[in-house]
C-alpha cells in the first residue's frame, strides 16, 4: 500500500492516467481512433519530438532549456541532404549529421556556460542563425532524390513498425535508465537545484551544462537524419515550431523552467498526450488552425502548473521551517 501511496504521488502518475482516461474516451468518440493504422501514425510524428525530448529533459533538469533544437533538425537534415545527392555514402552522411548537430549543441553549450549569456537569448539567436542558413545552403529549395541506402534508416519496418518508432523507445529507455540510476547524469539535479551548491561542492557545472546542450544538439541532429530519411527529402520547414512542442511535453511531463526536476518517462507522457491531443482534433474534423492554439494553451497551462507546484513547495518549506523554530524555541525555554 506505502508503494501504491508513492506511485500515485508521482507526477508521472498522473498523466499516465490522463493519457489512459483520453485513449479511453476517444475509443468511443472516434470509430477510428482504435484503428492500426492510426496508433502507428499517432507514433510516428511523435517519434521525432521524442528523441529530441530525451535531450530537452536532460537539459532542463541542469536548469537550461534550447530554443533552437527545430533549426539544428532542419540544417542538420538539410548538410545530410547535400552530402548524400553528392555522392557521399549514407553511413559517413549520417555521421556528418551527428557532428554537425553537436558541434551546434556545444557552441550554445559554451556560449551559455562561459560568456555567461541568458539560455533563451543564446539559443533563440542560434533558432534563427541556423534556420537561415538553411535557407542559405538550400537557396530555399527542398532537397530530394536521396539514396535508398540511406532513406532506410527512416522507412525500414521491423515487426510492422516503422524504425523512428523503435529509436524513440530506445532513447527513452536509455535515457531514463542513465538520468535515474547513473552518477554522472544525477548531478545535473544538483545544478539545476543549485547551482552555487553544485559549485562548491566540486561537480564542474560549466562542463556538465557545455556536455547537456552538446546531448541535445547531437539528439537534435539524430532526428534530422530520421525526419529527412523518413520524408525521402530535406525541407527547408522542418522543425518549424518543434521546440515549443518538445519543451511543452517535457514541462507537462514533470520538468520545471527553474531546474531540478523531471524524468524521461514523464517527457515521453507529455509528448504522447500531446499528440493525443492533436490526433483527436484532427479525428474530430477540428479546424488544423486551432491545433497551433491548443499548443500554445497547453504550454501555458504546464508553465502555471509547474509555477503552482513551486509556490505550494515554497509555502510547505517555510510553513515547515516556521514549526521548527518554534519548537527550538520552545525547547531553549525548558
Amino acid at each position: 500500500m506505502n508503494l501504491l501511496r508513492r506511485i500515485a504521488k508521482q507526477r508521472e502518475f498522473m498523466i499516465f492516467i490522463i493519457v489512459l482516461a483520453t485513449f479511453i474516451t476517444m475509443s468511443f468518440v472516434s470509430p477510428y481512433f482504435l484503428n492500426q493504422g492510426n496508433i502507428l501514425a499517432l507514433l510516428l510524428g511523435l517519434s521525432i519530438e521524442v528523441i529530441i525530448a530525451v535531450g530537452m529533459t536532460n537539459l532542463m533538469v541542469s536548469g537550461g532549456f534550447d530554443m533552437s533544437v527545430g533549426s539544428i533538425v532542419a540544417f542538420t537534415g538539410a548538410v545530410v541532404a547535400m552530402c548524400v545527392t553528392n555522392g557521399v555514402p549514407a553511413f559517413a552522411a549520417i555521421l556528418v549529421g551527428l557532428l554537425v548537430g553537436t558541434t551546434i549543441g556545444l557552441f550554445n553549450g559554451f556560449v551559455v556556460s562561459k560568456l555567461g549569456i541568458n539560455p533563451f537569448v543564446t539559443t533563440l539567436a542560434s533558432l534563427s542563425l541556423f534556420r537561415g542558413l538553411t535557407l542559405i545552403l538550400t537557396k530555399g529549395q527542398n532537397i530530394s532524390g536521396l539514396s535508398d541506402s540511406f532513406t532506410a534508416i527512416g522507412q525500414k519496418t521491423l515487426l510492422g513498425i516503422q524504425a523512428p518508432i523503435w529509436f524513440a523507445i530506445l532513447f527513452v529507455i536509455i535515457g531514463d535508465i542513465l538520468l535515474r540510476q547513473s552518477r554522472f547524469f544525477r548531478q545535473n539535479y544538483y545544478i539545476g537545484g543549485n547551482e552555487k551548491a553544485a559549485r562548491l561542492s566540486g561537480i564542474p557545472v560549466d562542463r556538465m551544462k557545455i556536455l547537456n546542450y552538446g546531448i541535445t544538439g547531437l539528439l537534435a541532429g539524430f532526428a534530422g537524419v530520421v525526419m529527412t530519411a523518413r520524408l525521402g527529402a530535406a525541407s527547408v520547414t522542418a522543425g518549424s515550431g518543434l521546440e515549443l512542442r518538445v519543451i511543452t511535453a517535457v514541462i507537462i511531463g514533470g520538468a520545471s523552467l527553474q531546474g531540478g526536476e523531471g524524468t524521461v518517462i514523464g517527457a515521453f507522457l507529455g509528448s504522447l498526450l500531446m499528440a493525443q491531443i492533436t490526433n483527436a482534433l484532427t479525428l474530430l474534423n477540428v479546424d488544423v488552425y486551432w491545433q497551433t492554439f491548443v499548443i500554445g494553451a497547453t504550454l501555458l497551462i504546464a508553465v502555471l502548473i509547474d509555477r503552482y507546484g513551486k509556490m505550494r513547495k515554497e509555502r510547505k518549506a517555510s510553513v515547515k521551517k516556521g514549526e521548527d523554530l518554534t519548537c527550538n524555541i520552545q525547547v531553549m525555554k525548558e
